[in-house]
């Protein structure tokens, strides 16, 4: 007799359930006697308020997990994010905050004078607090992040939410990303979009130190330092960005044809008009990859473009013989946002005709110490021999990039930490084999451009992390960890371990809770 299954809508757009006291999980099999510390994950977990719904994935209320592992233990904890979203939306019993997919009015008795001024008062507004995307870490401090101005620090043991910090306080930005780059000194780089600046919009990147955690408890981002500021290239439709790369000498932003509209940004909320909806790709644009110098700001000089595509994620950045690396997971278009609207999500099976960008992690490669006065135009500058990967003089004496496609298949990528600005062999992500529904977990070698995937029927894992044996030799000398759920009623949701390198699984603790579906989070070593 065949076992009833949950179907996808259950898994994927049910209301997700806090355990807000820690319960031991069941483990099976044999957790590594170093694996100590705690596994923060953050993503959407409430999908409606009262009678009304999200319209949108991205949409749902932030419900944070840990799972700390100590002594050969697994112990499981889950709390929604008490932003002050969650806070005005419980509060009235219904969706009072617009989303990126969501339009809501606090009023719905509104007259058409009281919207018209409110209209005014969110012109470029305020947005949400609702911070599902991340896990970020600021000094010693820890917050939940989107793509906002505002975070919601929070307390990496209890999952209390402690205080709402506002960038704005501390920057001129409107947006940020939930992906920053740490270095080995601890310092935290991230990078935003300023559109209201007097002198025009501009991305910005910033950086904030390692120590500016200070026993007086004052905000960690009043020690923030800006590193540059780069104008944007069209001043009405700014660049959409979700990440960006980094090596121990550069950063690479890379300005895409995926834009915000900024004159449907300004006037959504009197149209009805989620910000979602002011995101646009220009497929008949190119794509512009700056590189910044992060010790004095500066941007080389030469000019670096490619054909269009849509970015969201970066594997990783380094330099070598000469040349910037950086590999990227790319689409063909922004359809992607599409396919994570509620009404598509709670489709099981792909309709006839519809089509999925499929995610493409591809590598270029940029010459930064070419002389191009002596080299004709249409000479390929790349000298690495690993790659056919091209960057190809031009009259103008900018390079057109071409990249190199590594895996089809693959988002939510990671790598081990410690070799983040440096040259990587190995990336790991979730496998998506034609909708965002992701089935298996990859490992990906760059070298032999082979690949090994755990995957077990009805189950669907998260994002994989890395975490590295503290003695480790090899690069892939450590474990993956990936929170899974199943569609099984018969198979409670699981913390599932696999050794890195040979990528078996080698223990699960199974979890007598709600677990739902999560985006991204970090590892936190336990300290010694």
């Amino acid at each position: 007799m065949t076992e009833p299954t949950q179907n996808i809508e259950s898994a994927f757009c049910r209301n997700g359930k806090e355990t807000p006291e820690p319960i031991r999980a069941e483990v099976t099999g044999t957790l590594p006697s170093w694996l100590q510390g705690t596994l923060l994950r953050n993503g959407p977990g409430l999908f409606s308020v009262g009678d009304t719904s999200y319209n949108h994935w991205f949409d749902g209320m932030s419900l944070i997990h840990s799972f700390t592992f100590k002594d050969g233990e697994v112990h499981y904890r889950s709390k929604f994010l008490k932003s002050e979203t969650y806070k005005k939306n419980i509060a009235a019993n219904r969706i009072v905050v617009t989303e990126f997919g969501t339009m809501a009015y606090p009023d719905p008795c509104k007259n058409i004078f009281s919207k018209a001024f409110t209209y005014l008062l969110n012109t470029i507004p305020n947005f949400t607090d609702n911070n599902l995307v991340n896990i970020i870490r600021y000094g010693e401090d820890y917050y939940a992040s989107s793509e906002i101005n505002f975070i919601n620090q929070i307390d990496p043991s209890t999952l209390e939410t402690v205080a709402r910090v506002n960038y704005r306080n501390h920057i001129a930005l409107n947006l940020a990303t939930a992906h920053p780059h740490y270095d080995e000194e601890g310092n935290t780089y991230n990078i935003g979009t300023s559109i209201m600046a007097m002198t025009g919009p501009k991305y910005v990147i910033f950086k904030v130190p390692a120590n500016a955690t200070d026993k007086e408890k004052k905000p960690v981002l009043k020690k923030l330092e800006q590193v540059c500021s780069i104008p944007v290239r069209s001043n009405l439709y700014p660049s959409y960005f979700h990440s960006f790369g980094m090596t121990a000498n550069y950063i690479i932003f890379v300005e895409q044809a995926f834009k915000l509209d900024v004159i449907r940004l300004a006037t959504a909320y009197f149209r009805g008009e989620t910000w979602g909806r002011c995101l646009k790709y220009d497929k008949d644009d190119v794509t512009l990859f700056h590189l910044i110098d992060r010790k004095t700001g500066k941007a080389v000089d030469t000019k670096f473009y490619g054909d269009a595509f849509v970015v969201f994620h970066h594997i990783n950045a380094y330099e070598e013989k000469g040349h910037v690396v950086f590999d990227l997971i790319t689409y063909k278009d922004g359809s992607l946002y599409d396919m994570f609207y509620m009404e598509n999500m709670k489709k099981e099976i792909q309709e006839e005709g519809e089509t999925v960008p499929s995610p493409v992690s591809q590598r270029f490669v940029i010459p930064i110490n070419a002389d191009l006065k002596e080299v004709p135009v249409g000479t390929n500058l790349v000298k690495l021999e690993d790659t056919s990967a091209t960057a190809v003089l031009q009259k103008d004496g900018s390079l057109f990039l071409t990249p190199d496609s590594l895996f089809e298949g693959l988002e939510l990528p990671g790598i081990n930490y410690k070799y983040n600005t440096k040259k990587h062999r190995y990336f790991y992500g979730s496998r998506m084999d034609w909708s965002p529904k992701i089935t298996k977990v990859t490992k990906v070698d760059t070298v032999t451009r082979t690949y090994m995937e755990w995957t077990e029927k009805d189950c669907y894992p998260s994002e994989p992390v890395f975490v590295a044996s503290p003695d480790a030799v090899d690069e892939d000398d450590g474990v993956i960890l990936s929170s899974v759920v199943s569609l099984s009623p018969k198979k409670p949701p699981f913390m599932l371990v696999l050794d890195a390198k040979t990528f078996k699984e080698i223990a699960r603790a199974s979890i007598n809770a709600s677990v739902h579906l999560d985006l991204h989070g970090l590892f936190i070593r336990e300290k010694s």
